[in-house]
């Protein structure tokens, strides 16, 4: 991503056509994120800065996050300061992704006073600072020490701007300007040149303008024709630092890199209605995913923790049952034992007779009991071989079970990666708790949900294909909604979703069936993977077994065919939001 200091020029430039806007209200939906509702002459808008030190940003959004019950302390003085207040004027510092907001305000005597919210979007610096008419901090978002920084920021104390950048102005440089930068000391790639020389822009964009001036992203300057190159991008830089566009380079719905240039080293892209739309679906739908990770974050390691927990306990069965497979001897020792009764007394600790199942003939030294009779001591023997081949049966049943349970439990886990929605979470917890591993909550009263349905897409041969969010969902999907004649698809050996093809007997067009185990891979373990196998068959093939755990099922009639895990060519108009949602 290339959020630089010329495409926050841009999105300041969105923002300055709201004209002679109004503060109507001002939100803190997190520690690092603020929310300005304006009221431009045109428009209502929002304004969201985000000094996020992981991803900082600044743009019109339109959409409507969720604030906290208790507003924070720096968010109740921006209210107090700024409510009802003027923008006035917007200006950036000079190639930094720094800008400063002016504010008409009135004071606490009724007088207009100008007020400045300085926003400063670099890295680990991110800050936002409400300074005062003399320009000393009234607050700050991120407080920092005297003995922290050479640039403090406390209350009272004066805002020193960031240093200004030593490097040149791409936007004050000519044919010649560049011809001088190429020739003169330091890197000999030139993107490496033009990311030490100019200020303001990314190494995404130094990439871009040396593919664009060199013909490649890694070209040298060496043995290039400097007059030529420096033209090249003289003519790059005037084109889209005059005229950016919102670029976005796209991998199937999920957007990847953006620019304010065309990003032609990783493909085609895609150019959006404005920077602001563009940020909304970069930023929005990676902050969907981060709550969603968040949000589950306490069901995946109650999961985890069932899981090690089952491991361990394998472990320990594992190994017993491999010590039974000695029980033979103990029956052997009976035998022996049995075969000496007339030589041993009550009392004995040991005694020392020929082994004949010993080929050569040998003599064995068996341990006894003192407490027990002879006949005790065999039957002894015996009695601990009975017990050991009674734990063979019940630990290899044992653990079969806890086999199956921990596939059951790390499909769960597999779930959890695919949720898309609070709604597949709260679904994915009632499964946990129907099964006994996660504690009802007590009565405790929810919003009532409609029930989910599965995933549908339409191939591109026109055939409906529906994928099950969870196992409850996959067995509801292949047991009672789809029909015995159907095609059924899974990811073979791994834990994933069932996929139907409705195809009601039919034999759908070798382009859907190859669709739909595109989807059966995607929405699997292996999801990341390439040439994935999926097992194919008809829905009648598929069986549960008894007492089994929610999705878990047998089949033996199938063949394997391999898919790569890309169904962005799946479409379905009419359910295309819930597939977005769900990638």
């Amino acid at each position: 991503m290339a959020f630089d200091a010329t495409f926050l020029s841009a999105v300041l430039d969105e923002i300055r056509a709201l004209g002679d806007a109004r503060v109507e209200k001002l939100h803190q939906p997190s520690r690092s994120t603020l929310v300005l509702h304006l009221k431009g002459r045109q428009a209502r808008a929002k304004l969201v800065i985000a000094a996020d030190p992981a991803a900082p940003r600044l743009h019109l959004t339109a959409s409507v996050p969720e604030n906290p019950a208790e507003p924070p302390m720096f968010c109740m003085l921006l209210r107090k300061h700024l409510l009802g207040a003027r923008l006035t004027g917007i200006r950036q510092i000079p190639m930094e992704r720094c800008a400063v907001f002016s504010f008409r305000c009135t004071d606490e005597l009724g007088d207009q006073v100008e007020k400045q919210l300085v926003t400063e979007l670099m890295g680990r610096t991110c800050n936002v600072y409400l300074l005062g008419p003399d320009g000393k901090i009234l607050d700050c978002m991120r407080r920092i020490g005297l003995d922290e920084s050479r640039r403090p920021a406390l209350p009272g104390l004066k805002y020193a701007p960031p240093e200004p950048v030593s490097k040149l102005d791409p936007r004050t440089l000519d044919r010649d300007g560049y011809v001088n930068l190429l020739c003169g000391p330091g890197p000999d790639l030139l993107a490496d040149r033009l990311m030490e020389g100019l200020g303001g822009s990314s190494p995404l964009v130094c990439r871009e303008a040396a593919l664009y001036a060199a013909g490649a992203t890694d070209a040298r300057i060496a043995g290039a024709d400097a007059g030529a190159v420096g033209e090249r991008l003289a003519l790059f830089f005037r084109e889209h630092l005059v005229h950016p566009a919102p670029y976005c380079y796209m991998v199937g719905d999920e957007p990847k890199q953006f620019a304010f240039c065309p990003i032609r080293q990783y493909g085609a892209c895609v150019v959006f209605e404005s920077f602001g739309a563009l940020l909304d679906r970069f930023y929005g739908q990676r902050d969907r995913k981060d709550a969603l990770r968040q949000k589950s974050q306490g069901l995946r390691k109650t999961v985890n923790n069932l899981c090690q927990r089952l491991r361990r306990k394998l472990a320990v069965q594992e190994q017993e049952l491999s010590a039974t497979y000695d029980r033979e001897r103990l029956r052997q020792l009976g035998d022996i034992l049995t075969a000496n009764l007339h030589r041993i007394s009550k009392g004995q600790t040991t005694v020392e007779a020929e082994d004949f199942y010993d080929p050569q003939m040998g003599t064995v030294q068996i341990s006894l009991s003192p407490m027990l009779s002879p006949q005790q001591n065999a039957a002894k023997f015996y009695k601990d071989y009975a017990r050991m081949k009674n734990a063979e049966k019940e630990l290899t049943r044992q653990i079969g079970l806890g086999r199956e349970e921990l596939r059951y439990l790390e499909s769960v886990l597999e779930e959890l990666d695919r949720a898309g929605s609070d709604q597949e979470l709260e679904e994915i917890r009632l499964e946990l708790q129907a099964g006994g591993y996660v504690k009802s909550d007590g009565g405790k009263r929810r919003a009532k949900q409609g029930k989910l349905p599965p995933l549908r897409f339409v191939s591109t041969d026109g055939w409906p294909i529906y994928v099950g969010r969870n196992n409850r969902q996959n067995d509801e999907l292949t047991f009672r909604s789809a029909r015995k004649d159907d095609l059924w698809l899974h990811a073979s050996k791994v834990h994933g979703a069932h996929v139907i093809v409705a195809c009601a007997g039919a034999q759908p067009p070798d382009d859907t069936v190859t669709q739909a185990a595109q989807l059966a891979a995607y929405y699997s373990e292996s999801g990341s993977g390439r040439n994935v196998p999926v097992d194919v068959t008809a829905v009648k093939q598929v069986k549960k077994v008894p007492s089994a755990k929610p999705g878990m099922v047998i089949y033996h009639t199938y063949r394997t065919v391999f898919a790569n895990p890309y169904p962005d060519i799946v479409t379905d108009p009419l359910n295309v939001e819930k597939k977005k949602e769900t990638e």
